[in-house]
């Protein structure tokens, strides 16, 4: 384990910054149930900051592959109407919900991917208001992570299972900057830096942006008045958090129709117990038509036919190859981690924050201005110390935005 030190100050961070807790605000937080002493430290810098009710679902990976591999069919088919009841009433109360992930990356490899596409539908379903509270940003949310024996033995297979959590829990917290002597100060300038480059994108608005790698030659056109999210958000009471920690993205939503050519992942993809690799998707007028894998190609299609809007894209994130996490050159088989290493795109669902006036539109609306809408979001990994990005303002000029795999300027 790691020392208290540590600990405390990871606590701190996730509830100062991640979530920032406000005086008389609830928090509900979904945490693995192998690590009480974390989630304790949580619990009770969230009342010492002034929380009003903290609420603890603690998750059992061993019971979740018992579940998906011998419930009955029928239990995938429904969902849990007071969970879905109780969360939404925290969305709509204004609460902050905060999501420990410690997720074996190949928990459910052996379980029949359409089991967990039938559930992930169902799921999204009954939590449709919750995850429009989450993705307008009216509430406040976070997700940050903390290791398990197996996703630990994953990323350091040459340790043992104690060895490979404490190199886990070190890279972790190097990669929030737990390491560093004010982590909530130096979170307080990473958000800055990142603000700067959402306002240069904000002022240029591209019309497309070109990506060209080994494998990858994409033009995907971005919507009028987009606008660039990432680091630090404010939820509808002007309060700061920060979804993602660590985060190292500035992100907007692509133009649904607006994808053309082919682009070719450069990390593994973990995907709901299991892993994708090495795959390619070819996009012609925004929808993926053609698809590779050299592994995991039936969890890839799953994913793909989740409904009809998941063949698009609802997310351009830019992350420079010179990032704490890519410099680590660990590969976490993690999305939270992953991402932060790489310029990435997302599959499905665009976020309402992304083009202005967007956080109080209808679904049809959001539409109409060329944002996707999907049950599924699904962040994957393309960029790499050979990728550059060309930014196409509406005039025709293009300008160098990635170079190297680096910002350009």
């Amino acid at each position: 384990m790691p020392t208290v030190v540590d600990l405390e100050k990871y606590a701190d961070l996730i509830v100062r910054t991640a979530s920032n807790i406000q005086p008389g605000q609830d928090l509900w937080i979904n945490a693995p149930i192998h690590l009480p002493e974390l989630v304790r430290l949580i619990v009770k810098r969230a009342y010492e900051v002034g929380a009003k009710r903290v609420h603890v679902e603690w998750q059992d990976e061993q019971i979740t592959k018992l579940t998906y591999g011998l419930a009955p069919d029928e239990a995938f088919k429904q969902y849990p109407t007071w969970r879905a009841q109780a969360m939404t009433d925290l969305a709509e109360q204004g609460g902050a919900y905060l999501l420990i992930k410690t997720d074996d990356p190949e928990l459910l490899m052996d379980i029949d991917p359409k089991r967990i596409a039938d559930y992930s539908r169902i799921s999204s379903a009954a939590l449709a208001i919750f995850r429009k509270y989450m993705s307008s940003k009216r509430m406040t949310w976070s997700i940050v992570a903390a290791p398990s024996d197996n996703w630990a033995k994953l990323v350091f297979p040459e340790l043992d299972t104690q060895s490979a959590v404490e190199a886990l829990w070190e890279a972790i917290f190097h990669a929030v900057r737990v390491k560093q002597d004010n982590p909530v100060q130096a979170w307080e300038e990473h958000n800055n830096t990142l603000l700067s480059k959402r306002a240069y994108l904000d002022g240029k608005q591209y019309k497309k942006l070109h990506y060209r790698a080994p494998g990858t030659d994409l033009i995907i056109e971005l919507p009028d008045n987009h606008l660039w999210n990432g680091g630090i958000s404010n939820n509808e009471h002007g309060n700061t958090f920060n979804p993602n920690v660590p985060t190292e993205e500035v992100y907007t939503a692509p133009h649904r129709d607006g994808t053309h050519g082919v682009v070719r992942s450069t990390k593994p993809l973990s995907h709901q117990g299991n892993l994708i690799e090495n795959f390619s998707l070819t996009f012609e007028n925004g929808r993926v038509v053609d698809f590779e894998a050299e592994k995991g190609y039936d969890s890839l299609k799953a994913m793909l036919d989740l409904d009809n809007d998941s063949r698009y894209l609802g997310e351009v994130a830019l992350v420079p190859h010179r990032s704490p996490i890519s410099d680590s050159n660990i590969v976490f088989f993690n999305t939270l981690f992953d991402e932060n290493a790489s310029n990435h795109l997302a599959l499905g669902n665009a976020y309402p924050t992304c083009v202005e006036g967007g956080t109080t539109m209808s679904r049809e609306e959001l539409e109409q201005v060329g944002l996707n809408q999907s049950i599924l979001h699904v962040d994957f990994m393309i960029g790499s110390a050979e990728m550059d990005i060309d930014g196409i303002t509406k005039d025709g000029q293009v300008e160098p935005v990635f170079r190297n795999g680096n910002w350009a300027f």
